[in-house]
């Protein structure tokens, strides 16, 4: 019986009744239940850094804007196949005003959150040309776009760019893409879970190999504006978010609503398709659709076969937002600064403890501080170390389950945490250190 934060004896039991064979290697809902049931059993408050979902308020202006459309009765109504209009139009004018891109409205398509908008995309994207195989996967990133692939029976490649910064990025890109089996690439700026952010460099580097190989980028901006070592918060002025958009034409931007704007329950989120790839013409795609043009398959085959468009209320929430946003008036990023002040915090409390940052440097330069950060501890892999933490109310999830080859390392999510929790945070990592000396 060992002395632990957390009734050592009410955890293992949980664990075993959990089924679960090791908790490191565990998805996010997985883990979340496990903590849950041992909170429920001990009354004991976790530091729970397991869930990527917001911590902070919805925006109001979105409530008012669902509130007062639903009074107006649209909820009787299909909302349309393309899109709310003043939603469509605000997505672009966001688009030009903070990414400075110009892209049509026609291309601006509201999704039922970015998750459907990636899966979309897979159906879509990689149908185009019969004799390719499916996406390249920069990673680490987010585990479920790995399994829609898979849902689909789409195959897929994937390498950690850990080591593959800077000018190595290049001909690690084109050891995959010369094959030409590669479809599309998809990688998240910033990155969930490591928070690194590609340098412009990166970036065209990326462009300009999608154009010469004709290649499709998935950007996915889950996490817009939030690498808080630059303003990008005003509306048409430099700096502007960083984007592969600058550097090619083969591209679909994926910008969601769930962080920047913490209205993740009404899942909502915005696909952004390049006037070209819009209305590039692949006769491969009649294999599946009636249309070879991209944009009419995207949204009249696929969109409409997934959930015959996105619900209408999110959608007046969502272009409410964007237009306080794109006037001035709302400024998004003030409100998000909350967790890289939080993150901060929190890795010095680990750094202080003996534990390191695992991905910690953006081309030389030391990372943002922002939604996730990594850490690991000497002397453990990621599982064994998640394996550990959790007798000390501490939960997170393995680099492991990300693509990361890094698999010491954890990914630690800052959201959920309290700053009312840090003490209790610094106490745990206190005793795990001194039971675990180094």
């Amino acid at each position: 019986m060992k002395n632990t934060p957390i009734d050592y004896s009410i955890v293992t039991q949980k664990i075993k009744e959990s089924g679960l064979p090791s908790v490191g290697i565990a998805t996010i809902r997985e883990i979340k239940r496990l903590v849950d049931n041992i909170q429920n059993a001990t009354g004991e408050k976790f530091i729970r850094m397991e869930m990527g979902i917001p911590g902070l308020p919805p925006t109001q202006i979105g409530i008012e804007a669902e509130i007062e459309a639903l009074k107006k009765g649209v909820a009787s109504i299909y909302p349309d196949i393309f899109g709310y209009s003043e939603l469509k139009k605000e997505i672009s004018r966001f688009v030009k005003l903070f990414l400075n891109v110009n892209v049509d409205v026609e291309g601006c398509i509201p999704t039922v959150g970015s998750m459907m908008g990636a899966f979309a995309c897979f159906l879509t994207i990689n149908r185009m040309y019969a004799n390719r195989e499916g996406t390249l996967f920069i990673d680490p990133g987010f585990p479920v776009q790995k399994q829609q692939c898979t849902v689909l029976g789409h195959d897929y490649k994937t390498f950690d760019v850990y080591d593959y910064r800077g000018d190595k990025l290049g001909p690690k890109l084109e050891s995959y893409l010369k094959s030409g089996k590669i479809s599309s690439i998809l990688y998240s700026n910033p990155n969930n879970p490591s928070w690194i952010c590609f340098t412009e460099k990166e970036l065209k580097t990326i462009g300009e190999l999608a154009t010469k190989y004709n290649v499709t980028v998935i950007e996915d901006l889950a996490y817009f504006g939030m690498d808080f070592r630059k303003d990008y918060s005003k509306p048409g002025e430099p700096p502007y978010q960083p984007t592969v958009a600058h550097y090619t034409d083969n591209y679909v931007l994926l910008i969601s609503s769930s962080k920047a704007f913490s209205y993740a329950g009404q899942r909502v989120g915005m696909m952004v398709i390049s006037d070209k790839l819009f209305h590039t013409k692949a006769p491969d795609l009649r294999r599946y659709y009636k249309f070879e043009e991209v944009g009419k398959a995207m949204i009249f085959g696929t969109i409409y076969s997934i959930s015959s468009g996105t619900a209408h209320t999110p959608q007046y929430a969502l272009a409410a937002i964007l237009k306080a946003v794109n006037d001035g008036k709302y400024d998004f990023v003030e409100v998000v600064k909350e967790y890289g002040e939080k993150a901060k915090i929190m890795k010095k409390i680990f750094t202080d403890n003996g534990f390191k940052i695992v991905y910690d440097k953006d081309e030389g330069e030391p990372i943002a501080d922002g939604f996730y950060f990594t850490f690991s501890y000497p002397g453990f892999t990621g599982e064994e170390l998640l394996n550990e933490l959790v007798y000390y109310g501490i939960s997170a999830i393995s680099l492991a389950i990300t693509g990361s080859t890094r698999l010491e390392g954890v990914r630690a999510c800052v959201s959920l945490v309290k700053r009312e929790q840090f003490p209790d945070l610094e106490y745990r990592l206190k005793q795990f250190n001194e039971d675990h000396p180094v």
